[in-house]
Parts: structure tokens; sequence; C-alpha cells
């Protein structure tokens, strides 16, 4: 009994951890996207934001994770512009961020 209960502790514990690196990992993945599309890397950010706080950063949601809890914002910089940054398009999140087929 003793051990599932500290086996229940430590996979609690754990979790917020795995969620994060979750939200990385997308993140990861996206930049790749966005680059791979022509955007330099000092194009753009990606940000992670509360969904709450998602319209308020001034960017475009290309992304979520963590139980769609947050949101992977799109912001282009100053830095790096290009006519690549004018014609790479941002679209790059994951299918469930797709309109539903009907």
């Amino acid at each position: 009994m003793k051990k599932s209960l500290l086996l229940a502790a430590a996979v609690l514990a754990v979790a917020p951890l795995a969620a994060q690196a979750s939200c990385e990992s997308v993140k990861a993945d996206i930049s790749q996207k966005i680059i791979n599309n022509g955007v330099p890397e000092s194009g753009f950010t990606l940000d992670i934001v509360p969904n709450d706080q998602a319209d308020q950063s001034g960017g475009q949601v290309v992304g979520h994770c963590e139980n769609d809890t947050q949101k992977i914002v799109y912001s282009k910089t100053a830095d790096g512009s290009s006519d690549a940054d004018a014609t790479a398009s941002p679209q790059t999140g994951t299918s469930q961020d797709a309109a539903p087929a009907h």
C-alpha cells in the first residue's frame, strides 16, 4: 500500500515537468517548420502562453499544448526580416488546430 502511494506521489511530482517538455517539443517542431518555410530564425519568436493570455500577446496562435491549456504564439521580429518573411506562412500548427471537417 505504501509503495503504491509513493509511486502515485512520484508520478504527480514529475507530471508538470513532462507537460512542460511536451510544450517545448511542440514549440521546437513548429519553429523548425517555420524555418523550413524560409523564415530566418532571427525573424520570429515563438512564445508559450496560457490560453487566457493568447489574445493579448499580439501574435498569431500557431499551436497548443498541455491538453490545450497553453498556446504557442508566433510573432515577427524586426531582426532578420527579408522577402521570405512576407511569403512564408506561420500556419504550422498541429492538425488539431485545423477547422473540423463537416
